[in-house]
């Protein structure tokens, strides 16, 4: 069965311009071009167009999918086993911020009590998810699931006031080290200043501080395109110089 733009287009809900924008890139080309340039799609282009959807979802650039859609090696079987997976990981985020909200409604109307702690369950179980999804693999093979899920434990336990804090910290390690970074200096006192920001930092969040662990984590950020975004996003090469500090700052 043959489908004209707007057919797949009515049926998909994606709109006839979005198909001929996905058409001009390369990421979904009709199954032919009639002579009076009519474009028709086949089922492989509807199975496509759904994966295309799938990985819409999950947050993926249009310049991501097609690289994944192209590779030789695609799986399709295995990319829906994948989404699966990670929706059900969104649906648990979800219900548990919803549960969340459903409480303080619930509050709010004064029919139940919630205390402060209830009220940012959500969030840092949301947190916790966030990180597992991204970081898990890499920190579970480098420290171990004990230090990993103590570090979880310790997540889960801390208090408003003690999430407020590890904020203040972030933002003043953060603004500390930009402007250590201008310096050029790793060994500066900016430089410093700011690895022991990052210090506390992790004393809020880990269960136990030790040299090798902050040594180690310097190398992550630099190894894991991953982290080396967050870090360059304050500035570009910000990661290494704050790797560079930071053994300084242990050594």
């Amino acid at each position: 069965m043959e489908y004209t733009v707007n057919k797949l287009a009515k049926m998909s809900g994606v709109s006839a311009r979005t198909l001929r924008y996905y058409d001009e890139i390369g990421l979904l080309k009709p199954a032919r071009v009639a002579a009076s340039g009519y474009r028709f799609y086949r089922q492989t282009q509807v199975d496509m167009l759904q994966q295309v959807l799938f990985y819409k979802e999950l947050g993926f650039s249009l310049e991501d999918i097609k690289k994944l859609l192209s590779a030789p090696d695609f799986d399709r079987q295995r990319a829906f086993e994948d989404h699966l997976a990670a929706l059900q990981e969104k649906r648990e985020r979800f219900e548990t911020l919803i549960l969340n909200v459903t409480k303080s409604l619930t509050a709010l109307k004064g029919e139940i009590t919630m205390s402060d702690q209830e009220k940012f369950e959500g969030f840092k179980q949301k947190l916790l998810n966030d990180n597992e999804q991204r970081y898990g693999d890499e920190i579970r093979t480098k420290y171990g699931d004990a230090l990993v899920d103590e570090t979880y434990a310790k997540l889960k336990g801390l208090t408003k006031e003690q999430y407020a804090k590890s904020e203040r910290l972030r933002l003043e390690f953060e603004k500390t080290l930009k402007a250590a970074f201008d310096t050029e200096d790793p060994a500066g006192t900016l430089a410093q200043k700011a690895c022991d920001l990052h210090k506390q930092w992790l004393l809020v969040f880990y269960p136990r501080y030790s040299k090798e662990y902050h040594l180690g984590l310097g190398e992550i950020y630099v190894a894991d395109e991953r982290f080396r975004a967050n870090y360059d996003k304050i500035a570009p090469g910000c990661t290494e110089f704050l790797r560079d500090a930071i053994n300084i700052y242990c050594r």
